[in-house]
């Protein structure tokens, strides 16, 4: 049987990278994203949408998935908290954490009829560390790592796998301004034990690793995908 996949942050990027991938390997992939729809060859469904907003749109578009990947979300310009604005901070947990656990609240009652399901949520090396973003964005990836970490002990005898991922520094739409003049790339590249950036398939063959079934022994495992950022 075909598998559902959902990837929010669809548009491009790491989303982007993930469906793509699902879709080479036969998947019937759903996307969502405030952007415009993507150009990706397969079975392909696109919902523009703001997660931010109602999301009734959305459950009433796909009532149930296999497979859930939150992997939308935002930077903050690693602003401290005396230098960012309340409703941005609001805006960054809207995103990072509060959609994917209103996407998981909704999809999870589904799994759990079927006594199956995997959810591969995207945390990051700031889920870890300081610095790998300002205070709300690593505010909210070390939230997102907790409420990945819970939901996997609370649903492993039911059938529901739960994983996250932890990306370093990925080439991507979000992270464009550090390649601009004054930016951070070399930076980056300098302390980064591989020396290099990543790429966005990079973080997909793990998601796809995670969603085939073949780490049915693993659960609750948030892995790092950083080039030895945080061997440091």
């Amino acid at each position: 049987m075909t598998k559902k996949v959902l990837v929010t942050g669809v548009s491009s990027g790491i989303g982007r990278a993930q469906a793509q991938l699902f879709l080479e390997k036969g998947y019937e992939v759903y996307g969502v994203d405030k952007e415009e729809q993507p150009s990706l060859i397969g079975d392909f469904h696109f919902l523009q949408l703001d997660l931010r907003s109602s999301l009734e749109a959305l459950f009433n578009w796909l009532p149930e998935v296999d497979i859930l990947c939150n992997t939308a979300g935002k930077l903050d310009d690693y602003k401290a908290l005396l230098d960012i604005r309340e409703e941005v901070m609001e805006d960054i947990l809207a995103i990072n954490l509060f959609a994917p656990m209103r996407l998981t609240r909704f999809y999870l009652n589904k799994m759990l009829e079927k006594k199956a399901g995997i959810i591969i949520n995207m945390c990051s090396i700031a889920s870890f560390l300081a610095g790998g973003g300002g205070v709300a964005y690593t505010t909210s990836k070390h939230a997102l790592a907790g409420f990945t970490k819970q939901l996997a002990l609370d649903y492993a005898d039911k059938g529901i796998q739960v994983f996250g991922l932890a990306p370093g520094a990925v080439k991507t739409a979000m992270t464009a301004s550090d390649f601009e003049e004054g930016g951070m790339a070399d930076w980056v590249v300098a302390e980064t034990p591989i020396k290099r950036w990543l790429e966005p398939d990079e973080i997909a063959e793990v998601t796809l690793f995670l969603a085939s079934g073949k780490a049915s022994s693993m659960q609750g495992e948030i892995l790092k995908i950083d080039g030895g950022w945080s061997l440091k």
